[in-house]
């Protein structure tokens, strides 16, 4: 049973983030073959991505495996690389956009794998791998989000925007923040500790670097979450000037909490970033979080986790579980029944439905794949509150 009044704590890290400079040229790749792969004649639905970063004191190192027309050459994947790195904002002795040198390791998916994903007959188009994926949803936010991982969040957005336009130029790109919530009666009520280390310019104190970010981070917490009780910790190593890859290496798939629940909820344990969404460790998670949202935003819960179970080469799930954790309108095995009926979950049904093979992720790839606001261009698809009348239609709500 779960305690109504507690501490709980999530963290998030930014685009600057050594993790997360590889998840994001992962993910840049992922875009061009999406963006380019239908210019150049190749059907979206053939096109394959599974790209790993490794970055280092000025070094890059992509790997993988990829299926798409060959004028997507490592060259251009280079360029895509460096324009990313730029955008975050390194330009430093120890990781530089212009600088670094880029290596491209990318071959062919393999045929074995391809020969269970690959519609062909009278067989339905395959789950990229085994595996299960968590969707979770809850009343903590008009997101729809647990509260200690979207504040998290939104202090380092706001404090990387900040920076990129030029009002905080002493501010650098690798920053880490961590949220501890106290809840009473159940109720995300205020901030009991603040951890933020952001990297800076050299020079500063912990004291500066404070005077610089305070202001952001209560405006980003709801009012009266600050209070004089909240204990704060900033920069409390007391410098932090050598930082992103430089300072510590980065890997891709390295931040799957952080991507997902902060904690809150079960994560299935694959990563999302640098793949297509035949891989369902990507698309059946979005799937999930797109379901449970519905679920609350419909009222049948407050508090919704769904699970879906996949077989490598196998279209339909092995299994769809449902918790409303004591808080549905509905039975859970009625709603486990109506998750079918509203949405095909196979591979082929997800991304149709939230037409994800487009050049949508590279945008995913910070301060969260959920709890964001779906865009003109199909980005966060899975935010969508677009099943709430079909659901109550299914439940007979």
């Amino acid at each position: 049973m779960s305690r109504s009044s507690h501490l709980f704590t999530s963290e998030s890290v930014s685009e600057g983030h050594p993790d997360k400079v590889c998840d994001r040229i992962s993910d840049e790749i992922v875009d061009a073959f999406f963006r380019l792969g239908p210019e150049l004649g190749w059907d979206p639905a053939h096109l394959r991505v599974a790209a790993e970063t490794l970055a280092t004191t000025n070094r890059v190192v992509i790997a993988g495996e990829t299926r798409g027309p060959a004028a997507i050459t490592k060259d251009l994947l280079c360029h895509l690389a460096r324009l990313a790195i730029r955008d975050i904002g390194y330009e430093q002795d120890g990781f530089h956009w212009d600088t670094a040198d880029i290596a491209v390791h990318l071959h062919a998916q393999s045929v074995d794998i391809a020969a269970g994903v690959d519609a062909s007959g009278n067989k339905d188009e395959g789950a990229g791998d085994q595996g299960i994926m968590f969707g979770y949803a809850c009343r903590e936010t008009p997101e729809l989000m647990p509260a200690p991982i979207y504040y998290a969040h939104k202090i380092l957005y706001d404090l990387a925007q900040a920076r990129k336009s030029g009002r905080e130029p002493l501010l650098g790109p690798d920053a880490k923040s961590q949220v501890t919530v106290a809840y009473e009666n159940g109720v995300a009520k205020r901030a009991a500790q603040i951890v933020l280390s952001t990297q800076h310019a050299d020079g500063l104190s912990s004291a500066d670097v404070r005077k610089i970010v305070e202001p952001y981070i209560v405006a980003a917490l709801p009012a009266g979450w600050v209070d004089e009780s909240t204990v704060w910790h900033v920069n409390p190593t007391g410098k932090f000037v050598i930082g992103g890859p430089d300072g510590d290496a980065g890997l891709t798939g390295r931040k799957i909490i952080v991507d997902t629940y902060g904690g809150a909820a079960p994560h299935g344990g694959g990563a999302f970033s640098g793949k297509d969404p035949t891989k369902v460790d990507r698309s059946a998670a979005y799937a999930a979080r797109y379901l449970a949202k519905n679920v609350v935003a419909a009222g049948l819960a407050d508090r919704a986790t769904i699970q879906l179970a996949y077989a490598i080469g196998v279209s339909d799930p092995l299994a769809v579980y449902v918790n409303l954790h004591g808080t549905g309108k509905v039975e859970e095995g009625k709603l486990e029944v109506a998750l079918r009926e509203v949405m095909r979950l196979s591979p082929r049904g997800i991304r149709e439905h939230l037409q994800l093979n487009r050049p949508i992720y590279a945008r995913t790839s910070a301060y969260g794949h959920f709890g964001r606001i779906p865009d003109a261009e199909g980005g966060f698809s899975w935010e969508k509150l677009d099943l709430v009348d079909a659901l109550k239609t299914a439940v007979g709500a």
